[in-house]
């Protein structure tokens, strides 16, 4: 059954090794190679969003690559367009892999 209430953030959004047409939902210069889902958590709560642990799946996989497992997150809608959270925790997840790599 469809959740109208979240929005789901699936991992292979943000993976700079993939297509469009394979699942990346942002520009290239936006994503990253091989994301993990804790970057993606790190990310998501960094922008304010706090994402209970049943709003978690490390084991789904994305129906574009049913082959291979992904993860998602979801977070409540609240009125926020699907598009611009995905740019802003894009932008995030660079910013932190930048800070972590620079330690």
């Amino acid at each position: 059954m469809k959740d109208y209430d979240n929005i789901i953030l699936w991992l292979d959004y943000y993976n700079k090794g993939l297509s469009r047409n394979r699942g990346r939902k942002i520009a290239k210069s936006l994503a990253i190679y091989d994301p993990l889902l804790s970057e993606l958590i790190e990310a998501v709560n960094s922008l304010g969003y706090d994402i209970p642990k049943d709003q978690i799946n490390d084991s789904a996989r994305y129906p574009r690559r049913p082959h291979i497992k992904s993860a998602y997150i979801m977070i409540s809608k609240n009125n926020i367009i699907k598009n611009n959270i995905i740019k802003r925790i894009a932008e995030k997840m660079i910013q932190n892999r930048l800070k972590h790599k620079n330690k």
